[in-house]
């Protein structure tokens, strides 16, 4: 690729390890890394299927929340925007619910200082929409509500408290420049005592989510990935030491916690586990959904046993599961926050004709000036929904038609 992106904006958009595919390189699936009495050791996935790598055991959800009778915490790794994935992550507290578990929610969207409208939720004092606009969904998290939302309700309906788990993302940004030495006291409150940033395991699994040739992630220096790295470890270990205060704090003896955090946080255990175990006694588990295919129909092959705790079977999927654009705007890297940098050749922009260098204007009736309103103007779309697009290419106003249309499977 003919030019870099500035390391800020992948930040503040949220582009690190967690929220990545796979790309060209190591199998992320299969690395020989984690727990040393299972890395040598490959296992199969069971569409539907809930392995237990420990044991080596298939088990039924009702079993796997009853394997779980000790677990204080348990990590729940997600690609954001599969929709089996959060299927998985809604049996699970269904199972833990129904075993007569206490169950807290934690979520890796909301940082630890945005309590109020998710305890104005639980208590039906919000309506979908106004908590959608009053918690900032579209501010702090780049994912279309609708993969969420029936967690969201479930846990309204069963009185399941949730919890912001993260770090302020000024202040992961404040780490990914200067240090942790640069936070001040009270943010630093919400790290653990200890911080592990030297886990040789940890930077490989790391930068084999940063390897291929995209126009994002390609050609960043060594120490753009070290500053990105730190910045990783730095949700590592907020979000899980976040998640055990709230479970100390609002929970009772039967209770646990749940953290539904993108994948790459989890895999291996090496991640929120391995800087949670540092600092907390209890017990800390994994599961991460892994689909049967891969896109386009390939059978996914192996996986490592030492990827997570438990692996829960899903069906593969081409695309996302919601309507996206497919394109990736300039952000904080410009003078014009909406300005295309990039465009999935296979997404709806595309077929509209959106081209690289293009200004977003307006998508439908809605204004378009950064990343968090065209995903909160996305999000009021179904896939086949048309409407028009306003773009200004070289200066000149440009409408466009634009239909919501999934890629074609290749």
């Amino acid at each position: 690729m003919g030019h870099r992106v500035a390391v800020g904006a992948l930040v503040a958009a949220g582009w690190l390890a967690a929220s990545l595919p796979a790309m060209a390189g190591e199998n992320i699936l299969d690395l020989p890394i984690g727990d040393a009495t299972r890395a040598g050791r490959e296992v199969a996935v069971t569409l539907d299927g809930v392995l237990d790598t420990r044991a080596g055991e298939l088990v039924t959800p009702a079993e796997f929340a009853k394997r779980l009778a000790k677990t204080r915490v348990l990590f729940v790794g997600e690609e954001h925007t599969t929709p089996e994935f959060h299927d998985v992550e809604l049996a699970a507290i269904k199972a833990l619910h129904e075993a007569g578990r206490e169950v807290l929610i934690g979520l890796e969207m909301y940082p630890y200082n945005q309590q109020a409208p998710l305890d104005q939720w639980i208590d039906d004092k919000l309506t979908e929409k106004g908590f959608v606009d009053l918690s900032g969904w579209y501010v702090y998290w780049s994912h279309h509500w609708g993969y969420y939302r029936d967690i969201f309700h479930y846990a309204r309906e069963q009185k399941l408290r949730m919890y912001g788990v993260n770090l302020p993302r000024a202040a992961v940004n404040l780490i990914r420049e200067k240090g942790f030495e640069a936070l001040d006291p009270e943010t630093r409150s919400h790290l653990p005592p200890k911080i592990d940033l030297a886990n040789a395991e940890h930077k490989r699994l790391f930068r084999a989510y940063f390897s291929g040739d995209d126009a994002l992630h390609s050609q960043m220096t060594d120490a753009q990935l070290d500053s990105l790295h730190r910045a990783q470890v730095a949700w590592d270990a907020s979000m899980g030491w976040n998640a055990a205060q709230a479970l100390e704090k609002h929970g009772g003896k039967n209770a646990i916690i749940v953290i539904f955090i993108g994948a790459g946080h989890v895999a291996y255990n090496l991640g929120g586990v391995r800087q949670l175990a540092a600092n907390y006694d209890g017990e800390i588990r994994s599961l991460i959904p892994v689909a049967v295919r891969k896109a386009g129909g390939a059978p996914v092959g192996p996986v490592r046993a030492s990827y997570a705790d438990f692996i829960w079977g899903v069906p593969g999927r081409d695309g996302p599961g919601l309507p996206v654009l497919g394109v990736s705007l300039a952000g904080r890297i410009g003078k014009e926050p909406s300005k295309v940098i990039q465009v999935d050749k296979d997404g709806s922009a595309a077929q509209a004709g959106v081209k690289v260098g293009d200004v977003i204007v307006r998508l439908g009736s809605t204004s378009i000036g950064s990343t968090t309103d065209l995903q909160r103007a996305t999000g009021e779309y179904a896939w086949g929904d048309g409407t028009a697009l306003e773009i200004r290419r070289d200066g000149k106003p440009v409408t466009l038609d634009l239909v919501f249309r999934r890629p074609t499977p290749k």
